[in-house]
């Protein structure tokens, strides 16, 4: 549910589900999450840290996936702060081994190692579920200030 005013006909990229599918999927993604931030009154240090955090997440879900979903909502916390949630799920083949994952430095592929431990960082709240063989979600939220 959206907070009065974030959304609306005309709107660039309302809050949604967005398909990553392709290598341009990337960067629709990252619009997509950087518009609905804007729309939301994030400050510009906020809406980096967040599309960072979706940019990573998503291209995960695109290299080690075989793609996935980017499903974006605003959220209102108990005390009526406005948020951003996200929340990447692909199909592929899992984490194997979560806590490695998560460390600064590891990476399967020709990356810094940054990804998983720096979208950590990013965001306020950070959830990963994965299971071998079945696929992997990590849903993030960053709280606007």
């Amino acid at each position: 549910m959206l907070p009065d005013g974030l959304a609306g006909p005309g709107h660039d990229s309302p809050p949604g589900e967005h398909l990553v599918r392709a290598e341009e999927d990337l960067l629709a993604a990252r619009h997509a999450v950087r518009a609905s931030a804007v729309a939301a009154g994030f400050s510009i240090v906020d809406q980096t840290k967040i599309v960072t955090a979706a940019s990573e997440l998503v291209r995960n879900a695109y290299i080690h996936g075989g793609g996935g979903t980017l499903t974006i909502e605003v959220v209102r916390g108990d005390t009526g702060r406005i948020g951003l949630r996200l929340r990447v799920r692909d199909e592929g083949p899992g984490i194997a081994d979560v806590a490695r994952a998560m460390t600064d430095g590891f990476s399967t592929g020709a990356g810094l190692g940054h990804g998983l431990g720096g979208t950590r960082r990013l965001a306020d709240e950070f959830r990963l579920e994965t299971e071998p063989g079945k696929g992997t979600t990590v849903t993030i939220v960053r709280w606007k200030p």
